[in-house]
């Protein structure tokens, strides 16, 4: 007699494993770094609400989420990457660092407590504001939120 016996793999198109939850809240990130960039705190929030509502079917809410986002920007910081001759910078970097404290209350295995970060390159006789500035955080983030959602949900 033969038996047959069924595998099967679970798989969607965002890379998620099974998400044991339902709702997600993303708590506001506070901007403790030295040098403040206003806004910038709701920008990510914002940011990280999207990736997750965008790539999960989850449900946002403003309390007893099952998987809870918090923490706060930490760092922004720019410096001089490369000089020219004259002992000007030529290009810059912004740098943002943002800590981030992931609570699955369903899993309590999957919590952390990480900082992550990213850059951005620019040239030294740009001002980083208006456009450029917008540009810059748009990088940053989409990394940054990119890097937190497979840290807390894809497992990559």
């Amino acid at each position: 007699m033969f038996t047959l016996v069924a595998c099967s793999v679970s798989y969607n198109f965002t890379g998620t494993a099974k998400i044991d939850a339902k709702t997600f809240q993303v708590n506001y990130f506070l901007n403790n770094s030295e040098l403040v960039q206003p806004g910038i705190e709701r920008t990510f929030t914002n940011r990280l609400q999207e990736i997750i509502l965008n790539q999960t079917n989850l449900s946002l809410t403003n309390t007893g989420g099952d998987l809870v986002y918090e923490g706060e920007i930490t760092d922004f910081r720019i410096t001089p990457m490369t000089a020219t001759a004259d002992q000007r910078a030529s290009q810059n970097r912004l740098t943002i660092a943002v800590q981030v404290r992931f609570t699955n209350k369903n899993k309590e295995e999957d919590n952390f407590d990480k900082k992550f970060s990213f850059f951005y390159d620019y040239s030294g006789d740009a001002q980083l504001v208006g456009g450029p500035l917008n540009e810059a955080l748009e990088v940053i983030f989409e990394r940054i939120t990119q890097d937190v959602f497979n840290e807390s949900l894809a497992k990559w």
